[in-house]
């Protein structure tokens, strides 16, 4: 069975958009199994975010994953953002 989601995040500026997909890069070019694959393309201020996945829960594992980066990401830029 095959599995396939696209998330849809709202960034506040282009900036913070560029850098997690900046950041995401290596992430993207070497997967860490063969068993889904993502793409990140950015439309506007969005981050679509479009998974395939043999099953679901490789599909859920993979969404997981990219987004608590993406979460983690986020919270670093915030904490920097704070200190300059």
């Amino acid at each position: 069975m095959k599995a396939k989601a696209v998330v849809r995040l709202k960034f506040s500026s282009k900036e913070s958009l560029m850098m997690v997909l900046k950041a995401l890069e290596p992430e993207v070019k070497t997967p860490a199994t063969s068993r889904s694959t993502i793409s990140l393309e950015k439309e506007g201020l969005f981050l679509v975010l479009t998974a395939e996945a043999k099953d679901t829960t490789a599909l859920r594992a993979t969404l997981n994953a990219y987004l608590r980066w993406i979460d983690s990401i986020i919270r670093a830029l915030g904490v920097l953002q704070k200190l300059s």
